[in-house]
């Protein structure tokens, strides 16, 4: 009898140290324990905001090129839309005039870091550089405080979005990736959208790819004339009084 209660003590255990070590291993960055469980130590940015209202947020990364920069703009002026640009340090620094343009017509700066590292790399002495670095520059220019910041290649941790709090910047990701970047058509692009929005998406194009000029006019149209209401992510996302689900769900608190 004294055999079996150890036998079955030993299996307890061993099961439970099975399920302990299981529980500690990473599914697709976050450890096991927050998925089965669903409770979460990562912290996580606004990829997309909860609302009844059917309002989107468009965006645009700029890091290189700025030759389609003041067409953007001035396509999104016709239809009545303000729009957020990331722009990166050294885009800032090669381009002031078009920083100028871009606020000079009421739309929404981002910082998109100085240098596009990827900054979960760094440490977050060398992060707060990144971010302090653009800022400054993007300010310098427009004389406005930067509230966003969107990270290099979507890439953070929690040193990061710790970081970027402590500078008052909200850490923006996207639930609607355009894909512009790779060459697709501007059909191709528009689709994209259109078939991945929803009230409170925030989508992702970037300044200078291939057809975002002559899709532009598509998406804003077709978004329109389904009753989206386009604008920039900080008339979308909520200042304060609010919560972020490990989904990146921006949600109000009630």
């Amino acid at each position: 009898m004294f055999c079996v209660v150890k036998s079955k003590s030993i299996k307890y255990v061993l099961v439970v140290l099975l399920a302990s070590i299981l529980l500690a291993i990473s599914i697709n960055g976050a450890v096991s324990a927050e998925v089965f469980f669903g409770y979460s130590t990562r912290k996580v940015p606004i990829y997309c905001v909860q609302t009844n209202e059917p309002q989107v947020a468009i965006s645009f990364d700029a890091a290189w090129g700025a030759d389609k920069t003041k067409q953007i703009v001035d396509i999104c002026k016709e239809y009545n839309v303000r729009a957020t640009f990331f722009l990166v340090g050294f885009w800032v620094d090669k381009h002031p005039d078009m920083v100028e343009y871009i606020d000079q017509n009421g739309f929404e700066i981002g910082t998109h870091s100085n240098t596009h590292p990827d900054m979960t790399k760094l440490g977050s002495e060398a992060q707060s550089l990144e971010l302090d670095k653009c800022t400054e520059m993007i300010t310098k220019i427009t004389n406005k405080p930067v509230e966003l910041f969107r990270a290099p290649f979507g890439a953070y941790n929690n040193s990061l979005l710790e970081v970027a709090e402590s500078k008052g910047l909200k850490t923006i990701q996207w639930d609607v990736d355009s894909l512009d970047w790779k060459g697709l058509s501007a059909e191709a692009i528009t689709m994209r959208i259109l078939n991945g929005v929803k009230n409170g998406s925030i989508i992702l194009c970037h300044n200078n790819s291939d057809h975002i000029v002559e899709a532009l006019p598509m998406i804003l149209d077709r978004l329109q004339k389904k009753g989206y209401k386009v604008g920039a992510v900080g008339d979308l996302v909520y200042s304060d009084n609010y919560t972020i689900d490990r989904t990146g769900l921006q949600k109000l608190l009630v």
